[in-house]
């Protein structure tokens, strides 16, 4: 198992947690980003890097991802693609992306699209918080625990 990133969007205090979380459970983290990233010297840390433009880092974590390997990531679609090759998807905010859930959440966002794109004011995310932080590294430490069962 491996833990891959979708660096770009990612908050820094995430990587951080990743970082140490790699360095803790010996387990190897891949960045993937459109720009250069500088990260810890680890050999259980590293960072690719692709060419900007639409979906590239996306395209790139899906050829990439293996069974039971996890992706960090807030992108519904990238989040579908990848558990529809036996991955999971974890958010920055502590969600678990599963078969039993994506395909709703997917339709959500779809809605959500749809309103804002015909005027409506649907708002935006709050802004992300302690308790968006915490919610990630429990729901990471629990898939970790999980997967040295895997």
């Amino acid at each position: 198992m491996r833990i891959l990133v979708d660096a770009d969007s990612c908050p820094v205090v995430v990587k951080e947690i990743l970082y140490r979380a790699a360095e803790r459970v010996h387990v190897p983290l891949v960045l993937v980003a459109n720009q250069c990233l500088i990260v810890p010297g680890s050999a259980y840390i590293s960072c690719i890097e692709v060419s900007a433009g639409p979906d590239v880092a996306d395209d790139r974590i899906v050829e990439m991802v293996e069974v039971n390997d996890l992706v960090i990531s807030a992108d519904l679609p990238l989040a579908d693609r990848v558990i529809a090759k036996g991955g999971f998807v974890l958010n920055p905010r502590g969600d678990l992306y599963t078969p039993e859930n994506i395909k709703d959440r997917l339709a959500t966002r779809d809605l959500m699209d749809l309103l804002r794109n015909s005027g409506m004011d649907t708002g935006g995310p709050s802004s992300f918080r302690q308790k968006d932080r915490q919610a990630f590294a429990n729901q990471l430490d629990r898939f970790l625990v999980k997967g040295s069962s895997r």
